[in-house]
């Protein structure tokens, strides 16, 4: 039977993009959420005036318009400008967001002190995910000095208050026991909270330690529950993980039909185990079984991604290889 380290873990050691659509999630003073970029998208005169006369929350819409390229070029340069003047009026989402953008260096030279500080404003009014970015600084030692236990305070802070990403962080540090305590407890803890938000990377993550029967009792069954829940929100790792279950019978029947299927979307997504498995597998199959498999992988509807984007500006810490 084919045997592999099984299950890549998805906590990457980067900023995780789309760092434009943060405000579908952010609040004003009021409690309200910022509308969405398509409907002001039609409204960059108006908030052009708005920002002019040094409404921040107008600042804060242009910087994301020119961010997205909604209702005006895509330009970084000039998202940073309006961003940097609504920031400097306290607007929280305002500096998380140009933080971001000081530690990735889009639109302005990175520069992790200015990253550092503009998150850590925001991080001691509240932001979680200025605390959970603000942790992983600490970690790294980017724009402040190394200090592992203040990265998990910040860490614990915003997986306290629900931030799956900085849940997902805090589960890596124990998982990894990199200059603190290992813990595969603490660390199945945390990824269980994320996961059962629904956060796929977790979900994969957690799949990984049933399988393994690492911090948690051995079990294909859950593994497999888990795997399909992240592999259905198009978590290549997962598609790709599912995949093997099928194709070796553990926690799912046996069947290569469906291995095939969910091999071929991991690879659509990027995932270049799959691609091998695919050919592989496609050996063991009658041609029949592979026309089926291809039919139904042209009717599964289930989209693909890789990791690359999330709703938010949002670091994860410790890279989990596969054999941690």
């Amino acid at each position: 039977m084919y045997s592999r380290p099984f299950f890549t873990i998805a906590c990457l050691s980067v900023l995780w993009l789309s760092f434009f659509l943060i405000g579908a999630n952010a609040q004003q003073d009021t409690g309200e959420p910022f509308p969405h970029l398509d409907k002001i998208g039609s409204e960059v005169p108006k908030l052009r005036d708005q920002a002019g006369r040094g409404d921040a929350i107008a600042q804060y819409q242009l910087g994301r318009l020119y961010l997205s390229g909604t209702g005006a070029s895509s330009n970084y340069a000039e998202a940073a400008t309006y961003l940097r003047l609504a920031a400097e009026q306290g607007l929280v989402d305002a500096e998380v967001l140009l933080g971001y953008l000081y530690e990735s260096g889009t639109g302005v030279p990175r520069d992790y002190r200015r990253a550092f500080d503009y998150y850590a404003a925001a991080a001691n009014r509240g932001d979680l995910t200025a605390a959970n970015n603000l942790g992983v600084l600490y970690e790294y030692g980017h724009g402040v000095h190394k200090d592992i236990q203040q990265a998990v305070i910040w860490l614990l802070r915003a997986a306290e208050g629900g931030n799956v990403v900085a849940q997902c962080n805090l589960g890596t540090l124990y998982f990894r026991g990199r200059r603190i305590p290992r813990n595969y407890a603490q660390a199945a803890e945390w990824f269980r909270k994320a996961a059962e938000s629904g956060y796929a990377p977790a979900q994969q993550i957690l799949a990984w330690m049933y399988f393994k029967g690492t911090g948690l009792p051995q079990d294909y069954g859950v593994a497999a529950k888990w795997l399909q829940l992240a592999a259905n929100k198009g978590d290549a790792r997962a598609q790709m993980d599912l995949g093997c279950l099928y194709e070796q019978g553990k926690g799912l029947p046996l069947n290569y039909i469906n291995a095939y299927i969910w091999y071929e979307k991991a690879g659509s997504g990027g995932e270049q185990r799959a691609i091998e498995r695919l050919r592989v597998l496609s050996k063991l199959m009658t041609k029949e079984q592979i026309s089926r498999a291809e039919a139904s992988f042209r009717e599964l509807s289930i989209p693909t991604h890789t990791g690359g984007a999330v709703q938010q500006p949002q670091s994860i810490g410790s890279t989990l290889n596969r054999e941690p």
